[in-house]
């Protein structure tokens, strides 16, 4: 993917919308990495605290969108990182959610992953364990415990699946002319849910592959969560309808059968929809 006489050129892109304290220590497992990325763009949605956050870091650069409503641009959020990524010289697009704290050694599996297929078709996928509220983020690798629904190779072995539905955007990387391909994530998504889906979906589309790549852990950092997220509602079930007019069956079944026993939300067999149910 680049000249034998150097590796990848790696960029890495989070997107941020409060959650500081998790930032400050996404920064500090990025500046602690074996091999760090050449920069790192924090795309920072309505939220200029983040300047301020992200200065004592070299090689980070904060970019700003702000949207338009009471809805998060995550998609157009991810496309402005890749784009400034990309005017930065990048060969390789590495996408970490900011609840994510690096392995030492992601950046590096992603690149040594990149230099052996990145000419392939392919969505470059680490590794994460998700921690417990008070785990020490000083020895990462005791703590390491991989999301079992999902591959977990021996380090520096690559996986390949085609299930891509496993896809999610913690922690994945892909080559310039791969995202090139594919476009992005689509803007029509705003707010919670899906437009993650939706990409990988594009991917398959395009014949592309999940890479399954041992050695690149990522660790999420623990946050109060609620299931079903009541709170994005509305959200979930716009962008599923989204979805479903793209790509013909629902996503987040799980969500959503979980709204319609609480009675929430009701499919609708005439219109072939999912509706909401007044309170």
């Amino acid at each position: 993917m680049t000249s034998a006489s150097r590796p990848p050129k790696v960029v890495a892109i989070t997107i941020v919308s409060g959650r500081h304290d998790h930032l400050a220590n996404h920064l500090d497992g990025v500046a602690a990495a074996a091999v760090r990325p050449t920069e790192h763009i924090i795309v920072a949605m309505n939220d200029p605290a983040v300047h301020d956050i992200a200065a004592p870091y070299p090689s980070t650069r904060v970019v700003d969108v702000e949207s338009v409503g009471a809805h998060l641009p995550l998609a157009q959020a991810r496309n402005l990182g890749a784009r400034t990524a990309i005017d930065a010289g990048a060969d390789l697009l590495a996408f970490l959610d900011v609840d994510c704290v690096p392995g030492p050694q992601l950046f590096r599996y992603y690149a040594a992953a990149a230099e052996r297929r990145g000419g392939e078709q392919l969505l470059f996928c680490g590794p994460v364990t998700y921690l417990s509220p008070h785990a020490d983020l000083g020895d990462l690798a005791a703590l390491t415990d991989p999301h079992r629904a999902r591959p977990n190779p021996d380090a520096g072995v690559i996986v390949l699946d085609t299930e891509m539905t496993l896809f999610w955007s913690l922690s994945f990387a892909l080559t310039v002319a791969n995202w090139q391909m594919l476009g992005g994530f689509s803007t029509a998504y705003e707010g919670y849910g899906a437009e993650d889906t939706d990409f990988a979906m594009s991917a398959a589309a395009h014949d592309f592959r999940i890479a399954w790549v041992g050695g690149a852990h990522a660790y999420h950092q623990y946050h109060p969560v609620s299931d079903p997220p009541v709170e994005h509602l509305d959200d979930i079930l716009r962008n599923a309808r989204i979805f479903h007019s793209r790509w013909g069956w629902w996503p987040m079944q799980g969500w959503l059968d979980a709204f319609r026993d609480r009675g929430l939300i009701a499919f609708d067999a005439r219109t072939d929809s999912w509706v909401t149910l007044p309170a």
